[in-house]
């Protein structure tokens, strides 16, 4: 599984008893089948558009289920894994949506569902009354409540559910997912959302997105921070591997301690989560703290920090480039040797 896809859109805040030294859940392989005893009697019919590195693995769970699929992608070496385990190709995103009961979107930020639903070949052009919509794309709260709106005048329901969880998450179908719609909607797809991960309830529709960037605003402070931690402990005399060690559990701990901290050691930096994409988000999260006058000093700061990260290493470099910045100025190493499983390297527990 490539690690480098800046397609997909993966959400960031984690678990952090889900990755350390060792992780031993497995992915089933594309091109085998699907394990049978994970099979129900599914009858909604689900679509699935954006087949990206979290898109696909959520789409790969959501077939896992025994779910009769349509995917959709526009690259069209996106579909074909899929197809080859059973699922249907649709040819835009309204004939996707003709032919489901429940269609699941995970693109890469506001402009790309935007085309998905206003677009030529777009869901609005289609017949949507009585079908379901669940995005779990990382995009503006005021775009999404309008095309939600719009989707709902055609006789739609829309729910939003963005996710947090790395790729490792999505590969387990463990992923929280930050779900807002009316109750109704969400209880009725529920089954779907259950397949890709955990369900949790933030209110009205749009409520989702606005949980999901303020999610993304700490866990990217935080990533920033532990680097200058990491770096200035080492030059103090505290080797990289203790200083993780006597962290964890106390004030300092967090998903990013726990999970990220090891992409260091390993020196890959998780590319699983780009940097282009930490900086969509970002310019997200600062659009949302302008609307509501909030102060935004430290987010700016980490927001100017990423930039520097990627014009140094690409933006197709690992999210935590932004902490190697700071180990290359230092002039120091924060390799350590070990285990260190990749996040896309994690299997799923049935494989």
């Amino acid at each position: 599984m490539s690690p480098s896809d800046p397609i997909a859109d993966i959400g960031v805040s984690r678990n952090p008893d889900k990755l350390c030294r060792s992780l031993t859940s497995v992915p089933p392989r594309l091109g085998s089948e699907w394990p049978s005893s994970d099979k129900g009697d599914m009858t909604i019919k689900v679509g699935f558009i954006g087949l990206g590195t979290m898109g696909r693995n959520a789409a790969i769970n959501v077939a896992r289920k025994g779910f009769d699929m349509v995917v959709y992608d526009v690259r069209p070496e996106a579909v074909k894994p899929l197809v080859e385990q059973g699922a249907k190709a649709g040819n835009s995103p309204a004939d996707v949506l003709e032919r489901v009961d429940v269609v699941v979107t995970m693109v890469f930020g506001p402009k790309e569902i935007e085309a998905v639903v206003r677009g030529d070949a777009g869901f609005l052009t289609a017949d949507a009354k009585g079908k379901y919509w669940i995005d779990l794309t990382t995009s503006s709260p005021n775009l999404m409540r309008s095309l939600g709106a719009e989707f709902r005048a055609k006789g739609g329901h829309p729910v939003d559910a963005p996710v947090t969880g790395s790729v490792d998450a999505a590969i387990r179908g463990d992923m929280p997912m930050f779900v807002g719609g009316d109750d109704a909607d969400v209880e009725h797809v529920r089954p779907v959302i259950e397949a890709m991960g955990e369900v949790r309830k933030v209110g009205k529709h749009g409520n989702g997105y606005v949980a999901k960037l303020v999610n993304n605003q700490l866990w990217k402070i935080h990533a920033a921070a532990i680097g200058e931690a990491m770096v200035t402990a080492k030059l103090a005399g505290l080797e990289p591997d203790v200083w993780w060690n006597v962290m964890k559990g106390g004030a300092a701990d967090s998903f990013v301690m726990q999970h990220d901290v090891p992409s260091i050691f390993a020196g890959h930096y998780d590319p699983s989560f780009p940097i282009a994409l930490c900086l969509k988000d970002l310019s997200l999260i600062e659009e949302l703290m302008t609307e509501t006058g909030t102060r935004n000093e430290l987010t700016r700061a980490t927001h100017d920090r990423f930039k520097e990260a990627g014009a140094r290493y690409g933006m197709g470099a690992g999210e935590m480039t932004v902490c190697k910045i700071i180990e290359d100025d230092a002039n120091i190493d924060l390799r350590v040797a070990g285990d260190w499983i990749a996040p896309w390297e994690v299997k799923a527990p049935t494989a």
